[in-house]
Protein backbone atom coordinates (compact mmCIF):
# COMPACT_ATOMS: atom_id res chain seq x y z
CA UNK A 1 0.00 0.00 0.00
CA UNK A 2 1.27 3.06 -1.28
CA UNK A 3 1.81 6.51 1.48
CA UNK A 4 -0.41 9.49 1.31
CA UNK A 5 -0.52 13.05 2.67
CA UNK A 6 -2.72 13.73 5.52
CA UNK A 7 -2.72 17.61 5.82
CA UNK A 8 -4.71 18.95 9.52
CA UNK A 9 -7.76 20.02 9.64
CA UNK A 10 -8.91 17.31 7.26
CA UNK A 11 -12.27 19.20 6.88
CA UNK A 12 -11.64 22.97 7.92
CA UNK A 13 -15.46 23.50 8.31
CA UNK A 14 -18.20 22.34 10.93
CA UNK A 15 -17.49 18.36 11.77
CA UNK A 16 -18.00 18.78 15.49
CA UNK A 17 -17.78 15.91 17.87
CA UNK A 18 -16.73 12.95 15.15
CA UNK A 19 -17.33 9.50 16.10
CA UNK A 20 -15.27 7.38 13.13
CA UNK A 21 -14.99 3.53 12.88
CA UNK A 22 -13.37 1.21 10.66
CA UNK A 23 -15.34 -1.63 8.64
CA UNK A 24 -12.94 -3.58 6.86
CA UNK A 25 -11.21 -1.27 4.27
CA UNK A 26 -13.93 2.03 4.81
CA UNK A 27 -14.14 4.75 7.59
CA UNK A 28 -17.50 5.72 8.90
CA UNK A 29 -18.16 9.02 10.84
CA UNK A 30 -21.22 10.30 12.11
CA UNK A 31 -21.18 14.21 13.90
CA UNK A 32 -23.23 16.68 15.86
CA UNK A 33 -26.10 18.31 13.45
CA UNK A 34 -28.31 19.51 16.33
CA UNK A 35 -30.70 21.69 14.33
CA UNK A 36 -30.23 21.03 11.10
CA UNK A 37 -32.32 18.43 9.59
CA UNK A 38 -32.01 16.05 8.27
CA UNK A 39 -29.36 15.20 11.24
CA UNK A 40 -26.42 13.03 12.68
CA UNK A 41 -24.49 13.16 9.46
CA UNK A 42 -22.93 9.62 7.72
CA UNK A 43 -19.51 10.51 5.75
CA UNK A 44 -17.57 7.56 4.83
CA UNK A 45 -13.56 7.75 3.68
CA UNK A 46 -11.43 5.56 2.53
CA UNK A 47 -8.14 7.42 4.55
CA UNK A 48 -9.29 9.97 6.37
CA UNK A 49 -8.53 12.69 4.69
CA UNK A 50 -11.10 12.89 1.70
CA UNK A 51 -14.59 12.66 3.33
CA UNK A 52 -18.31 12.09 1.35
CA UNK A 53 -21.60 12.67 2.80
CA UNK A 54 -23.36 9.06 1.95
CA UNK A 55 -26.54 9.21 4.54
CA UNK A 56 -28.44 10.31 7.19
CA UNK A 57 -29.49 8.96 10.39
CA UNK A 58 -33.09 10.64 11.05
CA UNK A 59 -34.99 12.95 8.10
CA UNK A 60 -36.30 14.99 11.77
CA UNK A 61 -35.70 13.86 15.68
CA UNK A 62 -39.06 15.47 16.74
CA UNK A 63 -42.27 16.78 15.40
CA UNK A 64 -43.61 19.49 17.60
CA UNK A 65 -42.94 23.72 17.68
CA UNK A 66 -39.74 23.51 18.59
CA UNK A 67 -38.11 21.95 16.09
CA UNK A 68 -40.34 23.30 13.87
CA UNK A 69 -39.60 26.62 14.17
CA UNK A 70 -42.72 27.98 15.15
CA UNK A 71 -44.31 31.00 17.21
CA UNK A 72 -40.60 31.85 18.29
CA UNK A 73 -39.87 28.27 18.96
CA UNK A 74 -36.83 26.61 18.26
CA UNK A 75 -33.87 23.78 19.39
CA UNK A 76 -30.76 26.43 18.60
CA UNK A 77 -27.93 24.66 20.17
CA UNK A 78 -29.89 21.61 21.23
CA UNK A 79 -31.21 18.56 19.42
CA UNK A 80 -28.51 15.83 18.43
CA UNK A 81 -25.60 16.14 20.90
CA UNK A 82 -22.16 13.90 20.33
CA UNK A 83 -23.56 10.89 18.77
CA UNK A 84 -21.71 7.75 19.43
CA UNK A 85 -21.41 5.43 15.96
CA UNK A 86 -20.14 1.78 16.57
CA UNK A 87 -20.25 -1.67 14.65
CA UNK A 88 -21.23 -5.26 16.39
CA UNK A 89 -22.93 -8.10 14.66
CA UNK A 90 -23.46 -6.74 11.16
CA UNK A 91 -25.32 -3.95 12.70
CA UNK A 92 -24.38 0.01 12.67
CA UNK A 93 -25.53 1.77 15.81
CA UNK A 94 -25.70 5.55 16.66
CA UNK A 95 -26.61 6.90 20.32
CA UNK A 96 -26.86 10.61 21.45
CA UNK A 97 -28.75 12.70 23.78
CA UNK A 98 -31.27 15.54 23.16
CA UNK A 99 -31.88 18.59 25.74
CA UNK A 100 -34.36 19.54 24.70
CA UNK A 101 -36.57 16.52 24.81
CA UNK A 102 -34.56 14.80 27.87
CA UNK A 103 -34.02 11.43 25.80
CA UNK A 104 -32.03 9.50 24.92
CA UNK A 105 -31.65 7.82 20.95
CA UNK A 106 -30.40 4.71 19.78
CA UNK A 107 -30.86 4.08 15.80
CA UNK A 108 -29.79 0.75 14.42
CA UNK A 109 -29.33 -0.43 10.73
CA UNK A 110 -27.26 -2.85 8.54
CA UNK A 111 -26.95 -0.80 5.86
CA UNK A 112 -24.88 2.68 7.07
CA UNK A 113 -24.62 3.95 3.44
CA UNK A 114 -28.31 3.43 1.86
CA UNK A 115 -30.43 2.07 4.88
CA UNK A 116 -33.09 3.06 6.66
CA UNK A 117 -32.54 3.35 10.72
CA UNK A 118 -35.00 1.88 13.45
CA UNK A 119 -34.88 3.85 15.86
CA UNK A 120 -35.68 3.66 19.72
CA UNK A 121 -36.04 6.07 22.76
CA UNK A 122 -34.87 5.67 26.53
CA UNK A 123 -36.22 8.39 28.84
CA UNK A 124 -33.51 10.83 30.20
CA UNK A 125 -30.28 12.14 29.26
CA UNK A 126 -26.85 10.49 29.25
CA UNK A 127 -24.07 13.10 28.51
CA UNK A 128 -21.73 12.39 25.32
CA UNK A 129 -22.32 8.91 25.68
CA UNK A 130 -20.30 6.36 24.17
CA UNK A 131 -21.23 2.60 23.30
CA UNK A 132 -19.38 -0.27 24.00
CA UNK A 133 -19.78 -4.02 23.49
CA UNK A 134 -18.45 -6.23 25.42
CA UNK A 135 -18.80 -10.09 25.79
CA UNK A 136 -22.63 -10.26 25.13
CA UNK A 137 -23.19 -7.04 26.92
CA UNK A 138 -24.08 -3.29 25.90
CA UNK A 139 -23.18 -0.54 28.23
CA UNK A 140 -23.67 3.38 27.56
CA UNK A 141 -20.53 5.19 29.35
CA UNK A 142 -21.31 9.07 29.65
CA UNK A 143 -21.16 12.33 32.37
CA UNK A 144 -19.71 15.30 32.86
CA UNK A 145 -16.91 14.99 35.53
CA UNK A 146 -19.13 12.60 37.01
CA UNK A 147 -18.75 9.24 35.12
CA UNK A 148 -21.98 6.87 34.97
CA UNK A 149 -22.02 3.04 33.25
CA UNK A 150 -25.48 2.68 32.30
CA UNK A 151 -26.27 -1.65 30.43
CA UNK A 152 -28.81 -1.91 27.86
CA UNK A 153 -30.65 -4.63 26.87
CA UNK A 154 -29.54 -6.78 24.08
CA UNK A 155 -31.10 -5.42 21.21
CA UNK A 156 -30.17 -1.70 22.95
CA UNK A 157 -33.87 -0.38 22.64
CA UNK A 158 -34.09 -0.01 26.68
CA UNK A 159 -32.11 -0.08 30.12
CA UNK A 160 -31.54 -3.30 31.11
CA UNK A 161 -33.54 -4.65 33.84
CA UNK A 162 -31.14 -5.21 37.04
CA UNK A 163 -28.29 -4.30 34.94
CA UNK A 164 -25.65 -2.34 35.66
CA UNK A 165 -26.58 1.48 36.24
CA UNK A 166 -24.03 3.15 38.18
CA UNK A 167 -20.96 5.77 39.00
CA UNK A 168 -17.92 4.79 37.38
CA UNK A 169 -15.99 7.44 38.79
CA UNK A 170 -15.72 11.03 39.30
CA UNK A 171 -12.69 13.12 37.55
CA UNK A 172 -10.55 15.68 38.26
CA UNK A 173 -12.47 19.29 39.78
CA UNK A 174 -9.38 21.15 41.09
CA UNK A 175 -8.26 23.68 38.95
CA UNK A 176 -11.01 22.68 35.83
CA UNK A 177 -13.53 24.17 34.27
CA UNK A 178 -14.96 21.86 32.54
CA UNK A 179 -14.56 18.40 33.99
CA UNK A 180 -14.31 15.51 31.82
CA UNK A 181 -16.79 14.78 29.32
CA UNK A 182 -16.92 13.60 25.59
CA UNK A 183 -16.42 9.78 25.99
CA UNK A 184 -14.87 7.62 23.52
CA UNK A 185 -14.88 3.91 25.22
CA UNK A 186 -13.53 1.20 23.49
CA UNK A 187 -11.55 -2.58 24.70
CA UNK A 188 -8.41 -3.74 23.36
CA UNK A 189 -5.62 -5.78 24.55
CA UNK A 190 -7.19 -6.59 27.67
CA UNK A 191 -7.69 -2.75 28.91
CA UNK A 192 -11.13 -0.43 28.83
CA UNK A 193 -9.77 2.48 27.20
CA UNK A 194 -12.11 5.70 27.74
CA UNK A 195 -11.29 9.15 26.08
CA UNK A 196 -12.71 12.45 27.71
CA UNK A 197 -11.95 16.06 26.97
CA UNK A 198 -11.21 18.81 29.76
CA UNK A 199 -10.46 22.18 30.22
CA UNK A 200 -7.94 23.40 32.63
CA UNK A 201 -8.34 26.83 34.47
CA UNK A 202 -4.27 26.50 35.57
CA UNK A 203 -1.40 26.69 32.52
CA UNK A 204 -2.36 27.48 29.40
CA UNK A 205 -5.98 26.80 29.97
CA UNK A 206 -6.90 25.06 27.08
CA UNK A 207 -9.13 21.91 26.21
CA UNK A 208 -6.93 18.71 26.26
CA UNK A 209 -7.29 14.97 25.45
CA UNK A 210 -7.45 12.32 28.44
CA UNK A 211 -7.03 8.77 28.35
CA UNK A 212 -8.50 6.44 31.76
CA UNK A 213 -7.53 2.82 31.01
CA UNK A 214 -8.62 -0.28 33.43
CA UNK A 215 -8.14 -4.14 33.08
CA UNK A 216 -11.56 -4.74 35.02
CA UNK A 217 -14.90 -2.65 33.44
CA UNK A 218 -15.68 -1.07 36.67
CA UNK A 219 -12.30 0.21 37.73
CA UNK A 220 -10.30 1.10 39.30
CA UNK A 221 -9.22 3.58 36.45
CA UNK A 222 -5.65 5.20 36.24
CA UNK A 223 -5.30 8.04 33.74
CA UNK A 224 -2.88 10.41 32.17
CA UNK A 225 -3.05 13.56 29.67
CA UNK A 226 -2.36 12.31 26.21
CA UNK A 227 -2.75 15.00 23.88
CA UNK A 228 -2.05 19.08 25.07
CA UNK A 229 -1.96 20.55 21.59
CA UNK A 230 -3.15 23.58 19.93
CA UNK A 231 -1.92 23.37 16.20
CA UNK A 232 -0.13 26.38 16.20
CA UNK A 233 -3.98 28.17 16.62
CA UNK A 234 -4.50 30.68 19.25
CA UNK A 235 -4.24 28.42 22.12
CA UNK A 236 -7.14 25.85 21.25
CA UNK A 237 -7.06 22.75 21.99
CA UNK A 238 -7.28 19.77 19.50
CA UNK A 239 -9.16 17.29 21.58
CA UNK A 240 -11.94 15.19 22.18
CA UNK A 241 -12.73 12.21 19.80
CA UNK A 242 -11.18 8.75 19.90
CA UNK A 243 -9.11 6.41 18.02
CA UNK A 244 -9.19 4.18 15.16
CA UNK A 245 -6.64 1.62 13.51
CA UNK A 246 -5.97 0.46 10.02
CA UNK A 247 -5.64 -2.38 8.16
CA UNK A 248 -2.17 -1.96 8.06
CA UNK A 249 -2.10 -1.70 11.92
CA UNK A 250 -1.59 1.62 12.59
CA UNK A 251 -3.53 3.89 15.04
CA UNK A 252 -4.66 7.60 14.61
CA UNK A 253 -7.07 10.00 16.81
CA UNK A 254 -9.91 11.27 15.29
CA UNK A 255 -10.41 14.92 17.38
CA UNK A 256 -11.76 18.42 16.33
CA UNK A 257 -10.36 22.02 17.46
CA UNK A 258 -12.67 25.13 17.54
CA UNK A 259 -12.09 27.50 15.04
CA UNK A 260 -13.80 30.31 15.74
CA UNK A 261 -16.79 31.02 13.39
CA UNK A 262 -16.15 28.47 10.89
CA UNK A 263 -16.82 25.84 13.50
CA UNK A 264 -14.92 22.88 14.81
CA UNK A 265 -12.74 21.19 12.29
CA UNK A 266 -11.64 17.64 12.64
CA UNK A 267 -7.95 16.93 12.73
CA UNK A 268 -6.00 13.69 12.39
CA UNK A 269 -3.23 12.59 15.22
CA UNK A 270 -1.28 9.88 15.00
CA UNK A 271 -0.97 7.08 17.67
CA UNK A 272 1.71 4.78 18.58
CA UNK A 273 1.77 2.48 21.45
CA UNK A 274 3.85 2.56 24.69
CA UNK A 275 3.31 0.16 27.34
CA UNK A 276 -0.15 -0.38 26.68
CA UNK A 277 -1.19 3.46 26.72
CA UNK A 278 -1.88 5.47 23.68
CA UNK A 279 0.76 8.33 22.68
CA UNK A 280 -0.86 11.21 20.55
CA UNK A 281 0.91 12.95 18.49
CA UNK A 282 4.75 13.20 17.05
CA UNK A 283 6.87 14.64 20.24
CA UNK A 284 3.71 15.82 21.81
CA UNK A 285 2.54 18.01 18.91
CA UNK A 286 -0.14 17.61 16.21
CA UNK A 287 1.36 17.60 13.06
CA UNK A 288 -0.06 19.89 10.50
CA UNK A 289 1.18 17.09 7.35
CA UNK A 290 2.24 13.39 7.96
CA UNK A 291 2.37 10.43 5.75
CA UNK A 292 -0.11 7.73 6.35
CA UNK A 293 0.17 4.52 4.97
CA UNK A 294 -3.49 4.53 3.25
CA UNK A 295 -4.64 5.06 0.24
CA UNK A 296 -5.17 7.52 -2.17
CA UNK A 297 -9.28 8.47 -3.48
CA UNK A 298 -10.94 11.29 -4.33
CA UNK A 299 -11.70 14.17 -3.24
CA UNK A 300 -15.45 14.83 -2.90
CA UNK A 301 -16.58 18.19 -1.82
CA UNK A 302 -18.61 18.85 1.23
CA UNK A 303 -19.87 21.90 -0.24
CA UNK A 304 -21.53 21.85 -3.77
CA UNK A 305 -22.74 23.17 -6.56
CA UNK A 306 -26.66 22.90 -7.19
CA UNK A 307 -28.45 23.15 -11.03
CA UNK A 308 -31.56 21.76 -9.48
CA UNK A 309 -32.04 20.15 -11.75
CA UNK A 310 -34.02 17.36 -10.52
CA UNK A 311 -36.68 15.06 -11.86
CA UNK A 312 -38.18 14.41 -7.92
CA UNK A 313 -38.19 15.98 -5.13
CA UNK A 314 -34.39 15.10 -3.52
CA UNK A 315 -31.97 17.45 -2.16
CA UNK A 316 -28.57 16.61 -2.83
CA UNK A 317 -26.94 15.09 0.91
CA UNK A 318 -24.83 18.34 1.14
CA UNK A 319 -27.99 20.54 1.85
CA UNK A 320 -29.62 20.77 5.13
CA UNK A 321 -32.72 22.63 6.85
CA UNK A 322 -32.54 24.88 9.17
CA UNK A 323 -34.72 23.04 11.44
CA UNK A 324 -37.52 20.83 10.08
CA UNK A 325 -38.95 21.97 6.96
CA UNK A 326 -42.41 22.14 5.81
CA UNK A 327 -42.39 19.69 2.55
CA UNK A 328 -45.53 21.48 1.42
CA UNK A 329 -43.54 24.60 0.64
CA UNK A 330 -40.56 23.68 -1.24
CA UNK A 331 -40.06 22.01 -4.74
CA UNK A 332 -37.62 21.03 -7.43
CA UNK A 333 -40.27 20.07 -10.02
CA UNK A 334 -43.33 22.66 -10.33
CA UNK A 335 -40.60 24.47 -12.07
CA UNK A 336 -38.03 22.26 -13.68
CA UNK A 337 -34.61 23.32 -13.25
CA UNK A 338 -35.24 25.56 -10.27
CA UNK A 339 -35.62 25.37 -6.21
CA UNK A 340 -38.94 27.01 -5.33
CA UNK A 341 -39.41 28.42 -1.89
CA UNK A 342 -42.82 29.30 -1.27
CA UNK A 343 -43.97 31.44 2.43
CA UNK A 344 -46.08 29.69 5.15
CA UNK A 345 -46.02 31.07 8.61
CA UNK A 346 -45.32 34.32 9.22
CA UNK A 347 -42.14 35.19 10.98
CA UNK A 348 -39.91 38.83 11.81
CA UNK A 349 -36.68 37.46 11.29
CA UNK A 350 -34.61 34.89 8.87
CA UNK A 351 -33.58 33.29 12.45
CA UNK A 352 -36.93 31.87 12.80
CA UNK A 353 -38.08 31.40 8.99
CA UNK A 354 -39.01 27.85 8.40
CA UNK A 355 -37.26 26.35 5.34
CA UNK A 356 -34.10 27.77 4.84
CA UNK A 357 -32.10 25.39 3.28
CA UNK A 358 -28.45 25.34 4.03
CA UNK A 359 -24.64 24.12 3.43
CA UNK A 360 -21.52 24.41 5.09
CA UNK A 361 -19.08 26.94 5.04
CA UNK A 362 -15.41 26.51 4.54
CA UNK A 363 -12.05 28.08 5.48
CA UNK A 364 -9.87 29.46 4.83
CA UNK A 365 -12.08 31.52 2.97
CA UNK A 366 -15.32 30.50 0.14
CA UNK A 367 -18.29 32.54 -1.62
CA UNK A 368 -21.71 31.55 -2.06
CA UNK A 369 -23.88 32.69 -5.03
CA UNK A 370 -27.04 32.36 -6.18
CA UNK A 371 -29.89 33.80 -8.91
CA UNK A 372 -33.07 34.63 -7.72
CA UNK A 373 -36.42 35.41 -9.93
CA UNK A 374 -38.75 37.74 -7.13
CA UNK A 375 -41.48 38.73 -9.36
CA UNK A 376 -44.21 36.32 -7.30
CA UNK A 377 -43.15 37.92 -3.79
CA UNK A 378 -45.57 39.43 -1.58
CA UNK A 379 -45.79 42.34 0.36
CA UNK A 380 -43.90 42.40 3.80
CA UNK A 381 -42.00 39.05 1.68
CA UNK A 382 -37.96 38.84 2.35
CA UNK A 383 -35.79 36.25 0.00
CA UNK A 384 -32.48 35.97 -0.43
CA UNK A 385 -28.74 34.49 0.92
CA UNK A 386 -28.06 34.53 4.58
CA UNK A 387 -24.73 33.92 6.55
CA UNK A 388 -26.82 32.35 9.31
CA UNK A 389 -25.42 32.78 12.99
CA UNK A 390 -27.00 33.65 15.81
CA UNK A 391 -25.44 36.76 15.02
CA UNK A 392 -26.74 36.54 11.52
CA UNK A 393 -26.19 38.69 7.95
CA UNK A 394 -28.18 38.32 4.97
CA UNK A 395 -28.64 40.16 1.36
CA UNK A 396 -31.75 39.40 -0.89
CA UNK A 397 -35.12 41.31 -1.64
CA UNK A 398 -37.61 42.78 0.53
CA UNK A 399 -40.49 44.02 -0.72
CA UNK A 400 -42.58 46.95 1.17
CA UNK A 401 -46.81 47.11 1.81
CA UNK A 402 -46.63 49.53 -1.06
CA UNK A 403 -45.72 46.36 -3.25
CA UNK A 404 -41.88 47.95 -3.74
CA UNK A 405 -38.51 45.90 -3.80
CA UNK A 406 -35.40 47.11 -2.27
CA UNK A 407 -32.27 45.11 -2.30
CA UNK A 408 -31.13 45.27 1.22
CA UNK A 409 -28.09 44.32 3.63
CA UNK A 410 -29.95 43.08 7.02
CA UNK A 411 -28.03 42.20 10.45
CA UNK A 412 -29.15 40.76 13.74
CA UNK A 413 -30.47 43.83 15.91
CA UNK A 414 -29.97 44.06 19.22
CA UNK A 415 -33.50 43.34 20.38
CA UNK A 416 -32.93 40.03 18.36
CA UNK A 417 -35.23 41.74 15.38
CA UNK A 418 -33.88 42.20 11.27
CA UNK A 419 -32.15 45.63 11.27
CA UNK A 420 -31.85 47.03 7.63
CA UNK A 421 -27.99 48.16 7.55
CA UNK A 422 -28.18 49.21 3.80
CA UNK A 423 -31.26 49.26 0.66
CA UNK A 424 -31.27 50.37 -2.67
CA UNK A 425 -34.72 50.35 -4.85
CA UNK A 426 -34.81 47.39 -7.00
CA UNK A 427 -37.33 47.33 -10.03
CA UNK A 428 -36.22 43.94 -11.65
CA UNK A 429 -37.54 40.46 -11.69
CA UNK A 430 -34.25 38.58 -11.21
CA UNK A 431 -31.19 39.23 -9.16
CA UNK A 432 -27.83 37.52 -8.10
CA UNK A 433 -26.63 37.87 -4.54
CA UNK A 434 -22.87 36.24 -2.88
CA UNK A 435 -21.78 36.00 0.04
CA UNK A 436 -17.92 36.20 0.22
CA UNK A 437 -16.62 34.60 4.07
CA UNK A 438 -12.89 35.14 5.02
CA UNK A 439 -11.93 32.87 8.08
CA UNK A 440 -8.05 33.31 7.69
CA UNK A 441 -6.36 34.45 11.02
CA UNK A 442 -9.89 34.75 13.37
CA UNK A 443 -10.51 37.87 10.70
CA UNK A 444 -14.07 35.81 10.19
CA UNK A 445 -15.56 38.39 8.23
CA UNK A 446 -18.96 37.98 5.52
CA UNK A 447 -19.19 40.11 2.88
CA UNK A 448 -22.50 41.15 0.71
CA UNK A 449 -23.13 41.62 -3.39
CA UNK A 450 -25.42 41.92 -5.33
CA UNK A 451 -25.35 41.79 -9.20
CA UNK A 452 -27.75 42.66 -12.09
CA UNK A 453 -25.68 40.23 -14.70
CA UNK A 454 -23.49 37.83 -11.97
CA UNK A 455 -20.41 39.59 -13.64
CA UNK A 456 -20.31 43.04 -12.12
CA UNK A 457 -20.86 42.66 -8.05
CA UNK A 458 -21.57 45.51 -6.08
CA UNK A 459 -21.17 45.61 -2.27
CA UNK A 460 -23.91 45.99 0.29
CA UNK A 461 -23.50 47.06 3.12
CA UNK A 462 -20.36 46.94 5.59
CA UNK A 463 -18.55 43.30 6.14
CA UNK A 464 -19.97 41.56 9.11
CA UNK A 465 -17.77 39.92 11.88
CA UNK A 466 -18.93 36.48 11.92
CA UNK A 467 -18.86 34.98 15.79
CA UNK A 468 -19.31 31.43 16.71
CA UNK A 469 -21.27 31.64 20.07
CA UNK A 470 -23.12 28.87 22.07
CA UNK A 471 -26.52 30.39 21.05
CA UNK A 472 -26.78 28.16 18.15
CA UNK A 473 -23.52 26.31 18.98
CA UNK A 474 -22.55 25.30 15.05
CA UNK A 475 -20.19 27.07 12.56
CA UNK A 476 -21.47 29.56 10.07
CA UNK A 477 -23.83 28.49 7.48
CA UNK A 478 -24.73 29.99 3.85
CA UNK A 479 -28.56 29.12 2.82
CA UNK A 480 -31.50 30.34 0.80
CA UNK A 481 -34.56 31.68 2.72
CA UNK A 482 -37.79 33.05 1.92
CA UNK A 483 -40.51 34.01 4.62
CA UNK A 484 -43.61 36.71 5.42
CA UNK A 485 -44.15 39.03 7.32
CA UNK A 486 -47.82 39.94 6.59
CA UNK A 487 -49.11 37.36 4.38
CA UNK A 488 -48.21 34.02 2.82
CA UNK A 489 -48.47 32.57 -0.63
CA UNK A 490 -45.80 34.52 -2.25
CA UNK A 491 -42.58 32.27 -3.87
CA UNK A 492 -39.26 32.71 -5.62
CA UNK A 493 -37.45 30.35 -7.76
CA UNK A 494 -33.64 29.39 -7.27
CA UNK A 495 -32.30 28.79 -10.41
CA UNK A 496 -29.10 27.41 -9.03
CA UNK A 497 -26.39 27.44 -6.42
CA UNK A 498 -22.36 28.26 -7.20
CA UNK A 499 -20.29 27.80 -4.34
CA UNK A 500 -16.36 28.63 -4.77
CA UNK A 501 -13.95 27.52 -1.87
CA UNK A 502 -10.69 29.22 -2.41
CA UNK A 503 -7.28 27.85 -0.96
Amino acid sequence: MSYMTISNPVIWADVPDPSVIRVGNVFYMVSTSMHSMPGCPIMRSENLQDWEIVNYVFDFLEDNVEHNLLHGNNIYGQGSWAASLRFHDDTFYVCFSSNDTNQFYVYRTKDIENGNWERSVIQGLYHDPSMLFDEGSIFVIYGNGDIRITELTEDATALKKDGINQLLFETEREGISLRCEGCHAYKLNGYYYLFFIEWPKIGNGRRRQLCYRSKDLLGPYEHRIVLDDDLGYHNKGVAQGGIVDTIAGEWYAFLFQDHDAVGRVPCVVPVTWSDDWPVFGIDGIVPAKFKARLPKSETKPLVRNDEFNCSENKLSLNWQWNHNPDHELWSLTERPGFLRLKTGSLTHSVEFARNTLTQRTEGPACSGMTLMEVHNMKPGDKAGLVALQHDFGLVGIQVLDTGERYISMCVKGNDGNEETVESIRFEGHQIYLKIDFNFCDSNDLATFHYSDDGLKWCQIGPPLQLKYTLNHFMGCRIGLFNYATKESSGFVDFDHFNYLKKI
